[in-house]
């Protein structure tokens, strides 16, 4: 029985998708081809064209699945947490360590800004900017940090966690720079947050 025209779509666009994201994530994006992705999924040319215009448009598409992935990873991490500051910590901790993921170390924090641009300007940089917010917002409003501008302040610890989980990637000591990195966001972290001790 033939398969409905749209599950056709949608297979060829999934098998072109893992193929572009096994020839990124092994050998990276400047020495994989237009070939290399659909020699690995059994198609032609005019299908990667069709779906994703280029090779730029097929890292684009892969970025933003590998991107939803660590959402999903990093939602998790906060759901587990003890508390709201706790969650929202290891959320942004999480994603820093990700560097060390050999995948997302080379596609997320290596090629895709180096083929991509910056990663302030993504599509799903403004999502993740509000999240962020909004989970300030909310540790405002419960008094665990102090009186900040939550957009302002998430725009910070978005670029703070992005420059470190780069450092990590580019790192000749990933490993090294990742504890290096954070720590030093812990830190940077902390400082948001109300001390009880400090005088009125």
């Amino acid at each position: 029985m033939r398969k409905p025209r749209s599950e056709m779509i949608a297979e060829t666009r999934a098998k072109l998708l893992a193929a572009g994201r096994k020839a990124f994530g092994s050998i990276g994006y400047a020495e994989a081809s237009m070939d290399d992705f659909t020699a690995e999924a059994g198609l032609t040319r005019g299908a990667l064209y069709h779906h994703f215009g280029d090779k730029k448009g097929l890292l684009l598409a892969v970025v933003a699945e590998i991107d939803a992935e660590m959402t999903e990873r990093l939602c998790d991490i906060s759901s587990r947490a003890a508390t709201r500051w706790e969650g929202f910590v290891e959320e942004n901790v999480g994603y820093v360590r990700m560097a060390l993921e050999p995948e997302i170390q080379r596609i997320m924090f290596r090629d895709g800004p180096a083929v991509l641009g910056d990663p302030s300007r993504w599509p799903n940089a403004n999502g993740c900017i509000s999240a962020v917010a909004r989970s300030l917002d909310a540790l405002r409003e419960e008094g665990t940090i102090g009186d900040i501008d939550p957009e302002a302040c998430a725009r910070f610890i978005n670029a703070a966690s992005s420059s470190a989980a780069q450092w990590i990637a580019n790192s000749d000591d990933p490993e090294t720079t990742s504890k290096r990195a954070v720590g030093s966001f812990r830190t940077f972290l902390e400082g948001l947050r109300v001390r009880k001790d400090r005088p009125a």
